[in-house]
């Protein structure tokens, strides 16, 4: 990354730790806190990882659900103070860095396959 050492300092001191290590592919459960007014809520949103953008406090990642037979993504900034935490609820085999391709599938066929499967 070409950036100044100055910024590249200020963006390492923003950096989150504590995140557990998951890839694209895996079914993750996101505790996300909600501000309403002066009360918050925690909304948790549960679905496979479809991509991951690494790019230090700017790194975000897609998540991908079926709710009520519509297809939902949601980008979730990773160092983001309103992320409560990130559960891994299952690991999943692909050979693909980006899983787009699971945009058109429905059904039995949207499944990734368990690491547990295989």
């Amino acid at each position: 990354m070409n950036t100044h050492p100055k910024i590249a300092e200020i963006e390492s001191s923003q950096l989150r730790s504590g995140l557990p290590d998951f890839r694209v592919g895996d079914t993750v459960r996101v505790h996300y806190r909600i501000v309403e007014g002066d009360k918050d809520r925690i909304q948790v949103f549960q679905g496979v990882v479809l991509k991951r953008h690494r790019a230090g406090a700017r790194s975000t990642f897609t998540v991908r659900k079926v709710s009520f037979n519509v297809g939902v993504e949601r980008v979730f900034l990773t160092h983001s103070p309103r992320i409560d935490k990130v559960e891994v609820v299952s690991k999943g085999i692909v050979r693909r860095a980006r899983l787009f391709y699971l945009r058109d599938l429905q059904g039995k066929a949207a499944r990734v396959r368990d690491q547990k499967d295989a």
